[in-house]
C-alpha cells in the first residue's frame, strides 16, 4: 500500500503515513510494481516498432520526391513545369513529417523503458494525437492512456525519480 499524498510505501495495518501525517483510508491494495513495468516495457516496445513503421513511408516520400525530377516528361509519369516545381517540395515535406514522427515513436519507447521523466508526459501526448490514426494508432493510443492514467502510475514516477 502506498500514501496518496506522498506515495511513501506503508504495512497493511498503518492508519496514518509516517513521512507526511496522512491519514490513510482503507482501499483495495495496490497492484503489483512488475505488472505494471510489465506494461511499460511492452508500451515502449511498441512505440518503437510504430517509430521504426513510420520510417518506411519517410524514406520511400524522401527518396521519390528526389528522383521525381528524373523521370522522363512522357509516358505514364506525364507532368508539366508545375508539377516538376511542386511535386519534389511536398513530398520532401511529407516525408520529413513522418520521420519527425518516427523519431519521436522511437524517443518516446526509449524514454518509457529507461523510465525517463519527460518520456510520461510525451507518450499521454503522442498517445492522444495517434487516437487519431486508426486502426494500430488507436490501439496503441488506447492502450498508452490505460497504462499511463491508471492508478499505478505512481510506479512508473517513483522509478523515474531515481
Amino acid at each position: 500500500m502506498f500514501c496518496n499524498r506522498c506515495g511513501t510505501t506503508l504495512q497493511a495495518d498503518y492508519n496514518v503515513c509516517p513521512k507526511c501525517g496522512t491519514r490513510v483510508t482503507a482501499r483495495p491494495a495496490a497492484a503489483d510494481p512488475s505488472r505494471f513495468a510489465g506494461h511499460v516495457r511492452t508500451l515502449g516496445i511498441l512505440w518503437i516498432v510504430l517509430g521504426a513503421i513510420w520510417l518506411l513511408p519517410s524514406f520511400f516520400l524522401l527518396t521519390m520526391g528526389h528522383a521525381f525530377q528524373f523521370f522522363p516528361m512522357g509516358g505514364p509519369f506525364a507532368h508539366g513545369p508545375f508539377a516538376r516545381m511542386m511535386v519534389p517540395p511536398l513530398m520532401f515535406g511529407l516525408g520529413a513529417g513522418f520521420l519527425v514522427l518516427a523519431a519521436g515513436g522511437i524517443c518516446v519507447g526509449w524514454g518509457l523503458m529507461r523510465y525517463e521523466p519527460w518520456a510520461r508526459i510525451a507518450a499521454i501526448v503522442l498517445g492522444i494525437l495517434s487516437l487519431l490514426h486508426p486502426p494500430l494508432g488507436t490501439l496503441l493510443g488506447i492502450y498508452t492512456l490505460w497504462v499511463l492514467l491508471s492508478n499505478d502510475a505512481a510506479v512508473y514516477e517513483r522509478a523515474a525519480m531515481r
